[in-house]
Parts: structure tokens; sequence; C-alpha cells
């Protein structure tokens, strides 16, 4: 590698560091030789689905995101944004909420300022909230109960965790929320404590200076309490005419260790090249039934983790029989090789995750309010000490817990959990 290459490489791996602007944790990315076109910026919100004080009050505070504030009407946010050639976003986890805008380089003092106007003094209006709102979580929570993968996956955290994290991500028709009931949530969902922002091709300097212009003076006051997760485990069933699908989860408490991190890509379940069904041992159990997929995942959350292995097929005969597989392959024995090959793409996935728009903003916006944005560093050296026989006892330590189960599809064919084995 030639001099000039490396010294481009490492312009290029410029970290953020965190501060603080008018009480919120600030934290800007800048990476790159020349200067970033675009800007983004993210206001991370503790108000995700487990703190929610009713059931479904964090969805519909997502959808009431860009309505009208003291600032100017829906229509005005979205006719203004339009000029600047930007575009406004709201997502919701399960424990934070994000309110993101896009934009052209230099614009960001006038987006902060419509991301202030949110979360300082959004109206909450009844006709708002029932000619906008209310369609909107209508539609998103037909959508999800329409994807049994999705489905399967809400249904998991809520049989793994219960409450907190097991809250569902979506509003439920037979508990009704109220305009004024998400306003009382949101008074105490923003409050300055609970709030940090994230930027995505600006300095943490220009940021915090653009913060404290949009955000004004003051300290943060109480945040929404989630209290501690726990893990429980249990199986649910629910019968469906439409893809059959199966989840094989486990849970922890505390956040994910190196380990955790590599058995996922032990035992993988997506190609790393395209047309080919991958050498994994999910790939080559889901290979065996046409149209299958089996695929590994982990999502780490602040005090807990969620590991297992979503298994879909087109009929439900099928989802049971690589389901069987999958169920003795999650508790084999690893080899030397494949722990090599999981580590080398743990440690890819890291890299990227700081890398990329969307995982930025879940990765380094939940861990911006600790003060320390994760660095791919740091994460190497931790995944570098993971070997077959440290893996081998995390997982042995995982799998004594109770099995989470879930099965959407025909009930009579798919397997119940201690048919698999477990």
């Amino acid at each position: 590698m030639s001099f000039l290459r490396q010294a481009a490489n490492v312009a290029r791996r410029s970290y953020a560091t965190v501060a603080e602007a008018s009480g919120v944790k600030v934290a800007g990315i800048d990476s790159g030789v020349l200067p970033a076109a675009t800007t983004s910026i993210t206001v991370v919100v503790k108000a995700g689905a487990r703190y929610e004080t009713q059931p479904g009050v964090a969805h519909v505070l997502k959808s009431f995101a860009f309505k009208s504030t003291a600032s100017g009407s829906a229509l005005k946010t979205a006719r203004e944004t339009e000029l600047y050639g930007g575009v406004l976003s709201a997502a919701l986890g399960r424990e934070h909420l994000f309110l993101t805008a896009e934009f052209l380089r230099g614009d960001e003092n006038h987006f902060l300022n419509v991301l202030a106007s949110v979360l300082s003094s959004t109206h909450f209006y009844p006709h708002e909230y029932s000619e906008l709102v209310l369609p909107t979580i209508q539609t998103e929570s037909l959508s999800a109960l329409t994807s049994n993968t999705t489905l399967a996956m809400d249904t998991a955290h809520s049989i793994a965790f219960r409450r907190g994290l097991g809250n569902s991500l979506y509003a439920s028709p037979h508990s009704p929320v109220s305009a004024a009931e998400v306003k009382s949530y949101a008074q105490q969902a923003f409050a300055k404590s609970n709030i940090a922002v994230l930027g995505a091709g600006i300095s943490t300097d220009a940021l915090a200076k653009a913060v404290q212009g949009a955000f004004g003076s003051g300290t943060g006051g109480s945040s929404l309490q989630g209290g501690s997760s726990q893990y429980y485990g249990g199986e649910a069933r629910i019968p469906s005419h439409s893809q059959p699908t199966m989840i094989i989860a486990y849970g922890s408490t505390g956040s994910a260790s190196p380990d955790l991190k590599v058995l996922p890509h032990l035992l993988g379940g997506e190609s790393a090249v395209k047309w080919s069904a991958g050498s994994s041992p999910l790939s080559q159990a889901a290979a065996k039934v046409h149209g299958a997929s089996a695929k590994a995942f982990l999502l780490p959350y602040s005090d807990a983790s969620l590991f297992g292995v979503v298994v879909t097929a087109p009929t439900s005969e099928g989802v049971a029989s690589v389901a069987k597989e999958v169920a003795g392959l999650m508790k084999a024995k690893p080899k030397d090789e494949e722990v090599k090959r999981a580590i080398a793409k743990a440690k890819f996935t890291d890299a990227s995750l700081l890398e990329r728009h969307e995982s930025l903003i879940a990765t380094a916006g939940a861990a911006i309010f600790s003060g320390d944005i994760p660095k791919p560093d740091a994460s190497f050296a931790s995944l570098s000490k993971v070997s077959a026989s440290s893996l081998e006892k995390a997982s042995s330590t995982l799998f004594k817990s109770k099995p989470t189960v879930i099965a959407v599809g025909d009930l009579s064919k798919l397997p119940y959990a201690d048919e698999l084995g477990l």
C-alpha cells in the first residue's frame, strides 16, 4: 500500500467525540478527505416502546412528528423542507425515537430549528390526530400484522421480555390513545436529559454551535424510566394462511459480549456472494428446502440482548424441516476455522455500522448517551480475543435459559419447542 493511500485511509477514519451543548449530548462525524456534500442530523430520544406509559403511545408520538408547532403548520414545514431540498423522517425503536433531517451541507441551522420545534412546541391538535396521525398508525399497524416475520419478531420480544423491551412497536386498535395522552407522554419524553443529537457530515464543534442556537440554554430535567430488563422465554403459536415463519431465540441481560456478537456470524444464513446459497451452516440447512431461508440475528439493547434464528419457507412443512436442523445447529460445537470466519465477519459488521447512515443512527445514536461513540479499533481488539472455547462456553450459558419459540402459519404442521429438542 502506498504512502498516499495509507494517508487517505487515516484521514477517512475520523471518529466522533461527544460534547455537550444546551444540556444535551452532541456528536458529529465528518469523515472523508473532502467535506461531505450532504449532512444528516438525528435527534435521538429515549422514548421508545420500552418507556411508554401506556400501550401504543410511543407509536403515536412518532407519527405526530413534523405536525403543527409554534413555528408553523405541518404544510409550512413540508414546503420549506422541499424548498431547501431536504428530507424529514421519524422512526421508532424499542428504546429510542429518532427524528432525522437530511439536507445539503450548510443548512444545519434551519433544520435544527425544525427539529427543536418538534420537541418544544408540537401542538398535538385533535384534528391532526384524527385526520393525519390516526390513518398513519392504522396503516403501519395493519402492515405489521400482515407480515408474518414482523409479527413473529414483535411477539418474540413480548414472550422474551414481557414488559419494557417486550412492549409492541405498534399501537393496537384495542387500546386507543388520545392526543392529550400523547402530549403528556411527550412532555416527559422530551426533557433535555432524554435527548441526544447525532450528526453525519458535520463536525462535533459545528453541530454543538448549531444545537446551542436552536435549543437555547438550560439543562435537562428528569428522564423517563424504563426499568431493568429481565429475560423470561416461552412459546407462542399464531395461526396464519400467509408465509409460515418460525423464530427460535434466546435472551440474555447486560450488554452483548464479544462472543455473543460473533455467534450469529458463526451460524450465518446470508451469502457473501450474490446468487450463491453460501457455505454457512444455516445457508446449507435452508438450501435443502426450496425457497426456504434461515438467518441468524442479534438484537443488542442497553441492558439485554436477543439472539436467534428466523426460519421461513413456502410451506409450514418446509419451515418445520428447516427448524429441526436449526435447533441442532444452534448448539453444535464450533470449529476453529468456522470461528475465524465468524470473527472476520463480526469485525466487518462492526466497522460498517458506523459508515452507513441507517446503522449509524441506531448504533452511535444509542451509544451517545454514555458519552462515548464506539470505535471499530476497540471492537476489533475485543473480537480478536474470541476463540472456539470461549464461544462454546458463552453459547452454552446462553442456551441454558428457556428458549423463545414463535410459530406463525399452519399450526398443525409447525413443531412445538419440545418437539425441536429445546
